[in-house]
């Protein structure tokens, strides 16, 4: 078949290749198709020379715009750093009751507390400040150490049983396994334990609620108080609400009792900026008063 063979229906030249009695035709390329491969190149080209594409051993080229991305987001985060030192200079100057009642200081202090309980209190705490098994809900009012702003930001400072010099201690001593306890005294004071909070086993075990108090008394007020509400001198729990660290039901305070506790909080005074050890102080209590 000769290569100058004319298509009769389209009038366009064919190519010579036939394929089971289809025969190529010899169509020019379409003008959008050579239109978007020149822009294509053009813009190529363009941006090689005006911004830093190709890499030459140890550096690259720059480009005739000189755009550096690095300094770029250098000036950015300076900006940033910027604007919020304002701010930040007035939290760290003002007392916290004077922030609480500054609204626009407030909104500021929930957008940079979330980022920082997230990064650094969340694991043990949950993202909520709700607390679990072993780590305590920040946001219900029930404080070990106290809950006032200056307690609570001493507390982020120093940490529970931590490796800092000041820090809170702590530990409740294991009365079963040390054999302090034998295990009618122990079921006689979970018995009274739980009786502070629940009157239905006052009425159901008053004999074992009767001897628990006693043991109770010799034994667990000293740190509890005598009336079982806790002292946030040494950290220990008040026992007469529903509030509960490692769980309120019989085995758990059971387990307690015989097994004895110490819980860990890091301290954070090498760790985060005083400024921001006071925006997670306002936070917490902010996320306190906003789930009562």
């Amino acid at each position: 078949m000769s290569v100058r063979e004319r298509d009769p229906l389209t009038g366009h030249m064919l190519t010579g290749h036939e394929w089971n009695g289809i025969k190529e035709l010899n169509t020019a390329v379409p003008w959008p198709v050579w239109f978007f491969l020149i822009a294509t190149f053009l813009f190529g080209l363009g941006y090689w020379l005006l911004m830093p594409a190709w890499p030459i051993g140890t550096t690259y080229t720059k480009g005739l715009l000189g755009i550096n991305q690095r300094t770029i987001v250098t000036e950015q985060v300076r900006g940033a750093e910027q604007g919020r030192a304002a701010w930040m200079n007035r939290i760290a100057t003002m007392d916290y009751a004077a922030i609480q009642a500054d609204p626009a200081l407030m909104r500021d202090v929930r957008d940079r507390g979330h980022v920082l309980f997230g990064d650094n209190c969340a694991a043990c705490h949950g993202i909520n400040a709700g607390g679990g098994p072993g780590y305590p809900n920040l946001t219900d009012g029930k404080w070990l150490w106290g809950g006032t702003p200056d307690a609570i930001f001493n507390t982020i400072r120093v940490g529970i049983n931590s490796d800092h010099s000041e820090t809170h201690v702590s530990q409740m001593l294991a009365f079963g396994r040390e054999q302090v306890l034998d295990s009618k005294a122990i079921e006689s004071v979970v018995a009274y334990v739980m009786a502070l909070s629940r009157p239905d086993i006052a009425k159901a075990r008053p004999r074992a609620v009767a001897a628990g108090r006693a043991v109770f008394a010799e034994n667990c007020s000293v740190c509890h108080g005598d009336d079982a509400r806790g002292n946030q001198t040494v950290g220990a729990p008040d026992l007469t609400d529903t509030t509960w660290l490692y769980g309120g039901d019989e085995q758990s305070i059971t387990d307690t009792v015989y097994g004895g506790r110490q819980g860990q909080m890091p301290s954070w005074e090498a760790r985060i900026s005083p400024v921001d050890r006071k925006i997670l102080t306002l936070y917490v209590l902010d996320r306190g008063a906003a789930g009562r």
